[in-house]
């Protein structure tokens, strides 16, 4: 072979090299790694984040949205007296806490829809049939119209409007939240398929660049 072919073929070596390593990195930017796994979706219209909250957890301790800031959490709303999608709820959200509950970037945030009921006291209890560690898993309340504000403006798990006293949200949702405040998923928390799911985008999130 004459040195101006090999030159010829070296240079097509690297160029398709080259070409290669760039098509890489335009995917490794659109889908989240350089093997083309697609990142997790952002919720919500373009710039949508939850947005500030201060609520109080079982322990009587004020949780604001600067707690989970930095942090992956799953955000779910429940009431400690509920007999139909509660319990299942929270028994899959009792699967994703153990999976995750060791993560020091992983937390769990369950609202109560009926804060006249579920008094401090009662959430401590409640929190404690499902082993939780006040540390990472808030079971929390506040007043209704903030946290069915949360619910639906910034969480997404409902899209009703408030109505006043007899307003009532009841979802089954799950919301997966990173670590500067923006939806990257929404699972039926009464689902099993779901909820698997949910446990391996936590995982996925966890692994991405923020």
């Amino acid at each position: 072979m004459s040195k101006k072919n090999v030159f010829y073929l070296i240079f097509f070596v690297l160029l398709s090299i080259a070409f290669l390593g760039y098509s890489g990195y335009v995917i490794k930017g659109e889908k989240g790694s350089f093997f083309g796994e697609e990142k997790l979706p952002v919720l919500g219209t373009n710039g949508h984040i939850v947005g500030g909250f201060s609520f109080t957890n079982q322990e009587g301790r004020t949780i604001t949205s600067k707690d989970v800031e930095g942090k992956i959490y799953v955000a779910e709303y429940f009431f400690t007296t509920c007999t139909g999608i509660c319990p299942k709820m929270n028994a899959n959200m009792e699967k994703v806490y153990a999976t995750y509950k060791d993560e020091p970037r992983f937390r769990i945030l369950s609202h109560t829809v009926d804060p006249e009921t579920d008094s401090i006291p009662v959430l401590k209890k409640y929190a404690e049939e499902h082993g939780a560690n006040p540390s990472n898993w808030w079971f929390l309340t506040g007043t209704k119209k903030e946290l069915y504000k949360l619910a639906r403006a910034g969480y997404l798990v409902d899209d009703g409007t408030y109505t006043g006293d007899e307003d009532f949200v009841h979802t089954q949702w799950f919301a997966l939240v990173d670590g500067v405040g923006r939806v990257r998923g929404l699972y039926e928390g009464t689902k099993k398929p779901d909820v698997d799911k949910l446990i391996a985008d936590i995982g996925r999130l966890l692994k991405e660049k923020q």
